[in-house]
């Protein structure tokens, strides 16, 4: 799991900084100011995530006890990236506000990826 989770970190970082990029030149003009600072709180949160991961990843190469944990934490926090930033991306562009719905069950996956994470740490030496 750690190539994978570093290689979708990776992957997931880079559309963070692209999306911010998006954000900032090409939509600037055409969102109201509220949907671009939703679709950058989307983006900012993805790259927070893509972090984390990249970090779990990391831990993953050292753990002997806590990669269960650990590879749940990283699970929840792809999940949380696609359904929190996501939904921020599709309700900024769209205007469609039932995508609004979806956001919070991205940030219960964060939370369980923290939480995870935070057991995984007892697993530690």
């Amino acid at each position: 799991m750690t190539r994978i989770f570093i290689a979708i970190a990776a992957i997931l970082a880079g559309l963070a900084v692209a999306a911010g990029a998006f954000a900032s030149h090409a939509l600037k003009e055409k969102l109201t100011e509220r949907a671009l600072e939703i679709f950058e709180t989307g983006a900012r949160y993805q790259m927070y995530h893509a972090l984390a991961l990249l970090m779990v990843a990391l831990l993953l190469t050292r753990a002997e006890s806590s990669q269960n944990f650990l590879t749940a934490s990283g699970s929840a926090f792809i999940v949380g990236i696609a359904l929190f930033s996501g939904s921020l991306y599709a309700l900024s562009l769209s205007g469609i506000k039932w995508l609004g719905a979806i956001t919070p069950l991205g940030g219960v996956a964060f939370m369980v990826g923290w939480g995870c994470l935070a057991i995984a740490a007892w697993g530690f030496k």
